[in-house]
């Protein structure tokens, strides 16, 4: 009998323990229940893995992944012959490397470290937009040659173009929010 009354109370001292664990005023909710809890807190105090930036920083890195996938650009030109235009897919060209580096935008929203966050934000963003602004600047140059409005803008480069401003804007606002504030009397 004593050695039942023991395990009782070896459970009674384990359940005080983890209540008294859990009472803190930490995020301390496990498992797929505790995600939105954890970016909540993240959001506010940059607790565990996540930080101010990781909502921002998985909506771009998603919109950059989608955006590798869908046309980027449509040729007008050939719906005579064709009876449809022509749509270049952004894996036909610079949606591999938008479609990469949607990834590493992605994973940063995962990382605790202030400085590699930034980078996984800003780095994409720049790329990413670089490489829309290289596409327009083809599509109006292309357009200008041949039958204005014979090249037109896909979705796909429109929500890459999106996903670069929402990474950078991410980028800047975790570079802000990390600087110190200034003295007041100075």
């Amino acid at each position: 009998m004593q050695v039942i009354t023991d395990v009782h109370h070896a459970r009674q001292m384990t359940m005080t323990t983890t209540a008294k664990r859990t009472s803190t005023p930490e995020v301390t909710d496990r498992g797929i229940a505790g995600i939105a809890a954890r970016l909540r807190e993240g959001s506010r105090r940059g607790f565990g893995v996540f930080h101010p930036g990781s909502w921002s920083m998985l909506i771009g890195g998603m919109m950059m992944i989608v955006s590798a996938f869908l046309p980027w650009v449509y040729v007008m030109v050939v719906q005579e012959i064709m009876g449809e235009p022509f749509a270049l897919r952004g894996t036909d060209g610079p949606g591999v490397i938008t479609l990469s580096v949607g990834c590493l935008a992605f994973a940063g929203a995962f990382i605790p470290k202030r400085k590699l966050a930034i980078a996984h934000a800003a780095v994409p963003g720049l790329v990413v937009g670089a490489i829309a602004a290289l596409q327009v600047w083809n599509i109006l140059a292309a357009s200008a040659q041949t039958q204005w409005g014979s090249f037109m803008p896909g979705m796909g480069l429109v929500l890459a173009a999106g996903g670069a401003v929402v990474l950078m804007r991410a980028a800047w606002t975790m570079h802000k929010q990390g600087r110190p504030a200034p003295a007041a009397g100075a």
